[in-house]
């Protein structure tokens, strides 16, 4: 089972989610059924509901980059890791994600699944994916793609 620590540093995140705790049980259950990598795991991960400025300042201090993004992922371990030390149960590593861009992206979409596919890339980031290559980058899609569809079906 998957579960995750939730840090909210912005009280919006709260008025746009009621039950922040509920909602990621429900969509955690779903990925451990249709993500292979989780079955028969314990494994635990932070996610911090952050704004733009928080996480422009978390993106300059840890990689460089003065700018504002949508998600931020810091894996504790590569994939090659886990999977060769048959890692069972483990903290995976730490997610955060700008409510500001999420909510501009909403304009277009359902802020849930906006939400969500962020969330989502983040944790497969945790697992070890990639997309600084074509190949790695069509293997995350596919994989978010999947996951986002076993939570909404």
């Amino acid at each position: 089972m998957i579960k995750t620590n939730v840090q909210i540093d912005n009280k919006i995140w709260n008025k746009k989610i009621k039950n922040i705790k509920k909602y990621f049980f429900t969509r955690l259950k779903k990925v451990n059924k249709c993500e292979k990598f989780f079955i028969k795991k314990n494994l635990t991960f932070t996610i911090l509901l952050t704004n733009s400025k928080n996480i422009k300042q978390i993106n300059k201090k840890f990689r460089k980059k003065n700018k504002v993004t949508d998600v931020l992922s810091f894996p504790f371990y590569t994939k090659s890791y886990l999977i060769k030390n048959k890692i069972k149960k483990c903290y995976i590593g730490d997610i955060a994600i700008s409510y500001e861009i999420i909510n501009l992206r909403a304009k277009k979409n359902n802020f849930f699944l906006e939400f969500d596919k962020a969330w989502i890339h983040g944790l497969l980031h945790l697992i070890g994916h990639d997309h600084s290559k074509n190949l790695d980058y069509y293997k995350m899609i596919k994989s978010e793609k999947k996951i986002i569809n076993s939570i909404y079906c």
